[in-house]
């Protein structure tokens, strides 16, 4: 930790702006790592919290009412912070920040003013109406089941306004450069929960009491998730006052680009919503098994494109539309260094994600056919990743072009293509089970919900009807990107393929892929914490071996970094 304070309390603090169009002084790399080191402490706190959640609950009714239940809040969450707050507030405040520092406190009170009349709001509302959210979003759910994501609801929904002060507090955080604490604070979220999870299993409670056990867990963990940045963002807007003064012209600025880039910011959040809604008339298992996959498919997407694209905003938005020149270069090396990452993870998610799943999950509740099936779920998953790291980071480009409207139009037409081709998948594949790690089908082939008898069997078998919704999502993410390139094009003129290191990453990728095959065969019979590792270390240093021989910069990067905590070697024997 003490090369992280380092970090955070070093020159980058200090880091000037850009001073002409065409400059790029500002390190993207470096505020990526601080980014990616953030929210790597975060996910991984995020990771053991869903393997405790599988734990105790494994894959089945209750776990899949939690997880429907916090996914409603986490979406007005999504949909009035995190992404959207941040797309549509630090343009704004980033510039003002270079030209008047009173000017852009002045913004930061009027915004955080508005946002606390708009959370005590739809906080009411949500508590109020609990119930008939649970109807609208999950369908399929009827009697205990809804009783229980009911009052699940009801507790959770006020967390909602402290996640949202939270987003807020990150782009305040961003925008003057402080980027690893803003990323690093749902480190509190996730330890609140598991301990609040842990010791009601301990005491002995039952599925429901445990589910509410976690959802206090969510309310108590959002109030700390803010509480760990409030002292920072204080000091960096001393003599911020609390505003609700919409007209001023910037805050009419931020609003304007609010709706719009809630709509693009926020489809990956609705594409999700789409899928609970879809998922809830799948057999019982379905949602928690699209939500265990969902964790290991968004941590690159966080790890590598967020930390990238959130690193990035600020920069391009400084540049606007006279940096085009700039905002593809600074484009061409986040691409490459996004490829860098996710390509390798993509590869393991495919050829060894049943290894990952095990080693993660595979405990309590949660059997081998369990994991079987988020491994199909992830692998799935992991076909669109590179398409939607990619979009993340040609999403600011847009938004630093002043084209929110763009990035929306966009994402409405991702999400009704992920729902259209989810739904016809997924229900023939529901037809399918896994027993026994063999596959086999159990009714004939049909597009609609399988029979109550079949489909709310609390310990049936796992069905792969969740699957269809992977792949709808997996093949709506390379469209998205695809449509993105060529708004972006229209503005700043042709993009530049793949960079000779991008390319050698994805050959890279796929030969470590294909050799971690190899691997798991002599990995056979053992535990799978201990396979993980056989397989998991070999492969790592294939792709390094492969990336540092053809001097990928990416890599070249990571290997020095990694020299670092070497011990220091003796230059007489060199």
């Amino acid at each position: 930790m003490s090369d992280i304070a380092g970090e955070l309390n070093g020159p980058l603090d200090n880091v000037e702006a850009p001073t002409g169009s065409g400059s790029i002084p500002h390190d993207g790399r470096r505020g990526s790592f601080l980014v990616g080191a953030g929210i790597l402490l975060s996910r991984m706190a995020g990771l053991v919290r869903e393997m405790t959640i599988a734990g105790f609950l494994g894959v089945g009714g209750t776990a899949d009412v939690f997880k429907a239940a916090l996914r409603i809040p986490n979406l007005l969450q999504n949909l009035l912070g995190e992404g959207v707050l941040s797309a549509s507030f630090i343009p704004v405040y980033s510039r003002l920040l270079e030209k008047d520092e009173r000017e852009a406190n002045q913004l930061a009170g009027t915004i955080l003013g508005l946002l606390l009349i708009v959370m005590t709001a739809v906080v009411s509302i949500g508590v109020i109406f609990a119930g008939t959210l649970a109807r609208v979003i999950t369908p399929g759910f009827s009697g205990q089941r809804l009783e229980l994501a009911t009052t699940l609801l009801r507790i959770m929904f006020p967390a909602i306004a402290f996640l949202v002060l939270s987003a807020f507090c990150t782009g305040v955080l961003n925008s003057h450069r402080r980027f690893f604490l803003s990323y690093a604070s749902p480190v509190m979220w996730n330890a609140t929960q598991i301990a609040f999870l842990v010791t009601a299993g301990i005491m002995g409670a039952t599925n429901v009491g445990l589910a509410h056990a976690l959802a206090w867990g969510v309310l108590v963990g959002s109030v700390l998730e803010v509480a760990i940045q409030v002292p920072a963002v204080r000091r960096l807007t001393a003599g911020a006052r609390l505003s609700a003064d919409y007209r001023s012209p910037n805050a009419r600025d931020v609003l304007k680009r609010f709706a719009p880039v809630a709509l693009g910011r926020g489809v990956i959040q609705i594409l999700l919503y789409v899928e609970l809604f879809l998922a809830s008339l799948l057999a019982a298992g379905g949602i928690s098994a699209l939500t265990y996959g969902q964790v290991l498919y968004l941590l690159p997407i966080s790890l590598f494109g967020m930390a990238v694209a959130a690193a990035e905003l600020p920069e391009l938005a400084r540049l606007g539309q006279s940096g085009h020149a700039a905002i593809k270069q600074r484009l061409h090396l986040g691409i490459e260094r996004i490829v860098f990452y996710v390509a390798f993870t993509a590869a393991m998610y495919i050829f060894a994600g049943d290894i990952i799943v095990a080693a993660l999950l595979q405990r309590g509740r949660f059997s081998a056919s369990d994991t079987m099936l988020v491994w199909f779920v992830v692998a799935t998953f992991a076909l669109g990743l590179l398409g939607t790291t990619q979009s993340r980071l040609l999403q600011n480009a847009l938004y630093a072009l002043n084209q929110p409207t763009t990035v929306a139009r966009i994402a409405v037409a991702r999400v009704a293509l992920a729902a259209g081709l989810g739904a016809l998948f997924m229900f023939p594949l529901d037809r399918f089970v896994i027993v026994n790690s063999q596959i086999k089908q159990i009714a004939p082939i049909a597009f609609r919900p399988l029979p109550d008898y079949l489909r709310n069997l609390p310990d049936g078998p796992p069905h792969l009807g969740i699957v269809g919704l992977a792949l709808g999502a997996a093949l709506s993410s390379w469209i998205e990107y695809r449509l993105l390139k060529a708004a972006l094009e229209r503005h700043i003129g042709t993009l530049p393929t793949f960079s000779r290191g991008a390319r050698w990453s994805l050959v890279a990728a796929l030969v470590a892929g294909v050799a971690s095959m190899g691997l798991r065969i002599a990995a056979t019979g053992l535990p799978p914490l201990v396979t993980a590792v056989l397989v998991g270390v070999p492969t790592v240093l294939i792709y390094l071996a492969i990336t540092g021989v053809a001097a990928v910069p990416e890599s070249m990067a990571l290997l020095r970094r990694l020299d670092r905590f070497l011990p220091a070697r003796d230059s007489s024997r060199r």
